[in-house]
């Protein structure tokens, strides 16, 4: 099992995260794609996160993130989706 650990505690948060365009627009497409893959990836990394498994759909984006539990969700989904 892959875990980390503090002094009294352990933890294995991993999230399933579905975000779409507005209005499911299809957007995603082309070298579109493989640049938001590279941009999602450094930005997962600059707050202590790995996308495990990620899809690019061309109206939506799958995301398996591990999150450390000092963020919430939203604020990892909403820092990702605002720099990109």
């Amino acid at each position: 099992m892959d875990t980390d650990h503090l002094n009294h505690s352990s933890w294995d948060c991993k999230y399933n995260v579905v975000f779409t365009s507005k209005y499911r627009t299809k957007r995603l497409y082309g070298e579109l794609r493989r640049e938001l893959k590279d941009r999602f990836v450094t930005l997962a990394l600059q707050k202590g996160c790995r996308i495990e498994e990620g899809e690019l759909m061309p109206d939506h984006v799958h995301m398996l993130i591990w999150i450390p539990p000092k963020y919430s969700v939203s604020h990892i989904v909403g820092f990702l989706k605002g720099k990109t």
